[in-house]
């Protein structure tokens, strides 16, 4: 039987409703082609089928994209009968939806409370900040939307958080973001440091990409305004991973693991990757129309991937925070230099946010282990 994990499906492949200039996932339509991208039925049914006949306690789909909600509400409605049909007694089965939340209306979002759906928005902050990259295809910005969206997910009560992607705008602003999702009363967030390359020049980060100094700074600052408003009010994503690991358990931040195998990917044709920041030829794993899903997860191509995590740098191997960040994700550590055995892009700004935080996150650790908070 395989280690557990996770599906990340991308039912509609690269394809997207609004055009965001940092997305990273767009180029994929070179490897898939052109035109739409949509899984089958028969794709659907073999996905869950197989996944679902592994037999483990817990089955997480995590559906992404490009834009999952472009497959429609009755893809979704479709899934929920096949998890019923193919899975067994005593399994758990949990949905993820990550979306830009354009689409969400009052049909989406009573499905998705029904069936406890957990629903990931991407808002980069109020509409100043939101708007500057996150703009539709006729060039207007979409933070209404989004935040129609966010309010019919309320008005349901389905279940959502918060993904933002800090870019070389939004993260000048920490306190103004703190600020928004504070007044807005969103108690799950996560902060995902953006660096692509320039098309330009392959050796310089993007414009719109962060410095390891920015990131590191603008943690220092959400983690101060976090202490302050009481530690119990806000779930953020990256202390809630570091707090896990003081207290024994796993990272839950696949960033900080010591191996990438939490989860492969499976494309709208069926098409099975590593990672999603890995969708390429050389990391495709072969097809599930063709190879049983267990075969996918354990096959040496997947196997080889998830032991190059621990093929870090020399000088990771003497740093103080090593067994904390496990030399971060691979993807950041070859953006700029083409190899993973370099450090992180994002090195020295893991340094400034440890060394501030870490001391406070032990005590806070310890406090919690205790029951004093």
């Amino acid at each position: 039987m395989a280690r557990p994990f996770t599906l990340l499906i991308k039912p509609a492949g690269p394809d997207c409703n609004i055009d965001c200039a940092y997305c990273f996932y767009v180029c994929k339509n070179e490897l898939f082609g052109r035109g739409a991208h949509r899984m089958s039925p028969a794709v659907q049914e073999q996905l869950v089928k197989n996944y679902l006949s592994l037999g483990f306690e817990q089955n997480s789909f995590a559906w992404q994209g490009g834009e999952p909600t472009l497959m429609g509400l009755d893809f979704y409605k479709r899934l929920v009968e096949l998890q019923t049909k193919y899975g067994r007694s005593g399994q758990a089965v949990t949905n993820a939806l990550q979306t830009n939340a354009t689409l969400l209306d009052d049909d989406w979002c009573a499905f998705l409370a029904e069936y406890k759906f957990l629903t990931g928005i991407s808002v980069d902050g109020p509409r100043e900040l939101h708007d500057v990259y996150r703009k539709d295809r006729a060039g207007n910005g979409t933070f209404d939307r989004v935040m129609q969206g966010i309010d019919t997910c309320r008005k349901h009560k389905a279940e959502f958080n918060i993904l933002v992607l800090l870019n070389d705008v939004n993260v000048r602003h920490p306190d103004l973001l703190y600020d928004f999702f504070q007044s807005n009363d969103v108690r799950y967030l996560q902060f995902v440091p953006c660096v692509e390359r320039d098309p330009h020049d392959r050796t310089q980060a993007a414009p719109f990409s962060i410095t390891p100094e920015q990131y590191g700074r603008f943690m220092c600052r959400i983690f101060d305004l976090w202490m302050a408003e009481g530690v119990r009010k806000r779930s953020i994503r990256l202390f809630d991973s570091l707090l896990s690991f003081l207290l024994g358990g796993p990272h839950t931040e696949c960033t900080f693991a010591r191996r990438c195998n939490d989860y492969i990917v499976i494309e709208h044709n069926g098409d099975a990757f590593c990672c999603d920041f890995y969708v390429t030829e050389q990391t495709r794993l072969g097809s599930i129309m063709d190879t049983p899903i267990e075969q996918l997860a354990g096959s040496s191509l997947k196997r080889a991937f998830a032991r190059k995590k621990s093929e870090i740098a020399n000088t990771c191997l003497v740093c103080r925070f090593l067994d904390i960040c496990r030399g971060g994700c691979p993807k950041d550590r070859a953006m700029l230099t083409g190899t993973h055995k370099t450090p992180s892009y994002f090195c020295e700004g893991y340094k400034i946010f440890f060394d501030y935080a870490l001391p406070q996150l032990y005590t806070l650790a310890r406090k919690l282990q205790e029951g004093q908070i």
